[in-house]
């Protein structure tokens, strides 16, 4: 389809080819959108949304890794599109969704009511309600991670290995650490790659269990036996957890690491 300058530029964000396809198909009838491009999961759509910036993201609550509103908090609400939700259904973000008068669709997805958000979505775009989209996002992310919360959910974090994928439940990790554009998951004596970066990992994970103690470093406090200072004048501090791990922790974030193990301490 040729883009013409009133084109609506829409990003598909489903981990399910089919799904993908099927949203595709939907927009064929739709002459004024163009779809600029597609995202695997989390980590895909934020890429893509900076790379592309369309003003239009259908956007699969439940991907691996990096979900939906994952992708929210990594991109920033301030700065996301006009945004449909797609969803196999979920009692907690529909109610959340049509509390915060945010387009959702619930798979498998019906054409009439596809029809019914895009055209919602037209009026937004036209009437130029940024503003008031970004509000509505910070509060579904504040409604979510009140949910989180009360709900006492765990992480779990989807780790591809050679022989699949393998699931790993947050009180498994001991550290977590920076490599290049992956995030290095040190649990269950082994060192696995996700490409996912530390603030998104850091979001997710609860922070009365995990602290991130250097840009480059995020750690489980149950996994810690000692905050040490080096006796050199180098003035450094690090961690030492359990299995003799040595893991450095900035001059900024010492203070915060501190008062954290006291409270757990105490």
């Amino acid at each position: 389809m040729v883009e013409r300058a009133s084109s609506i530029r829409a990003l598909i964000a489903d981990d399910e080819p089919l799904a993908r396809r099927g949203i595709r198909q939907l927009l064929s009838p739709h002459d004024d959108v163009v779809v600029v491009g597609e995202a695997r999961n989390g980590a895909e759509t934020v890429r893509a949304l900076r790379a592309l910036r369309p003003n239009l993201l259908f956007l699969d609550v439940q991907m691996p890794t990096l979900d939906g509103f994952g992708v929210l908090r990594e991109h920033g609400a301030e700065h996301m599109p006009a945004v449909i939700f797609v969803t196999a259904y979920d009692d907690f973000a529909v109610r959340a969704f049509e509390a915060n008068a945010l387009d959702y669709l619930v798979k498998p997805v019906e054409e009439a009511r596809f029809a019914q958000a895009l055209d919602r979505t037209r009026e937004r775009l036209r009437s130029v309600e940024a503003v008031a989209l970004s509000k509505k996002l910070a509060v579904l992310l504040a409604m979510e991670a009140q949910r989180r919360q009360q709900s006492g959910a765990s992480a779990r974090l989807l780790v591809p290995t050679s022989a699949g994928e393998l699931i790993l439940d947050a009180d498994e990790i001991d550290w977590i650490e920076a490599d290049d554009y992956y995030a290095a998951i040190h649990a269950r004596g082994r060192r696995h790659l996700i490409r996912e970066s530390l603030a998104s990992l850091e979001q997710r994970l609860e922070s009365s269990r995990f602290v991130r103690v250097h840009r480059s470093a995020i750690v489980n406090v149950d996994r810690v036996r000692e905050l040490r200072s080096t006796s050199d004048t180098s003035g450094e501090t690090v961690l030492v957890l359990r299995d003799g791990t040595r893991v450095p922790v900035s001059r900024r974030r010492r203070e915060h690491v501190a008062a954290l193990l006291r409270r757990i301490g105490s």
